[in-house]
């Protein structure tokens, strides 16, 4: 007679109804929120609010400096993780913890401290002012914070990954006689691209819907540095809960779109990359 195997955790049934109501309570239900205050308006009303040109102006600069310093995470961040994995130097240890302070750091306390660096009386604005560069108050200001707030989705996403990289196939390819950087492209770029891509959407999803660290250092101005974020907030100050869901919701929209596509590209990579194994 056969022995049943003794798990550490419950079975499946326990298992998944526990996950079903923690995800139910924790996402579901918050987010249903939204449709049905939504719901409230009709849909020529939805379109009118979401279409009125201060709102539109929040989506293009939510949009395009989120975009861009997602980017800058997704360079900058895979020199981070490679300069962590592969040399050894004086307070690593301490540079790699520094890369999670954003997690932990309150979101005004980072938004208050970047906006008096930036301004052009603080450390890093008053050098670019002397070549007639502003930082604060713009939108090159919102892509600074974000680039802080972003960084370390990227770097604990490709950072495991070179951990785990087997150095044989970079030694293989360098008897060969590859050099450095074909071996860089060719070996070690695809296995890690597809965590920059995750690291990629997870930065650019967080600073879509980043507003602590922005608002101070942004300055606000309506259809120049003016966020999405900061128009529901005005619109939940007004009492306006149907205008505000309607905007939200089109953020909750985009947000999943975002993580979908990643998740679709990251699928893809993954299979061309064992497909090539």
């Amino acid at each position: 007679m056969k022995k049943k195997n003794k798990r550490v955790i419950p079975g499946f049934g326990i298992s998944m109804g526990v996950t079903l109501t923690m995800v139910s309570v924790i996402v579901l239900i918050p987010l249903a929120t939204l449709v049905i205050y939504t719901a409230q308006m009709s849909f020529p009303e939805i379109i009118a609010t979401i279409t009125r040109g201060r709102v539109l102006s929040s989506f293009y600069v939510s949009f395009i400096t989120a975009f861009a310093a997602s980017a800058i995470n997704a360079v900058m961040g895979l020199i981070l993780a490679w300069v962590l994995v592969r040399y050894e130097f004086p307070g690593k240890r301490i540079l790699d913890g520094m890369i999670e302070l954003p997690f932990a750091l309150p979101t005004a306390v980072a938004g208050i401290s970047l906006t008096y660096l930036t301004t052009d009386s603080g450390w890093i604005g008053s050098f670019f002012a002397k070549f007639g560069i502003q930082i604060a108050y713009t939108r090159l200001g919102i892509t600074f914070a974000l680039i802080f707030v972003g960084i370390p989705f990227v770097v604990r996403s490709i950072q495991p990954v070179l951990e785990k990289l087997d150095p044989s196939y970079e030694e293989a390819a360098s008897v060969l006689g590859a050099s450095r950087t074909r071996i860089f492209w060719k070996v070690i770029f695809p296995e890690v691209l597809s965590s920059l891509c995750t690291g990629f959407g997870l930065a650019f999803g967080r600073c879509l819907g980043e507003y602590g660290s922005i608002v101070f250092i942004a300055g606000n101005k309506p259809y120049y540095t003016e966020i999405t974020p900061l128009i529901i907030m005005s619109e939940l100050q007004e009492f306006d809960y149907p205008s505000a869901t309607a905007i939200a919701l089109v953020m909750l929209i985009a947000a999943f779109l975002i993580l979908f596509i990643n998740n679709l590209i990251q699928a893809r990579n993954t299979k061309i990359l064992n497909g090539n194994r």
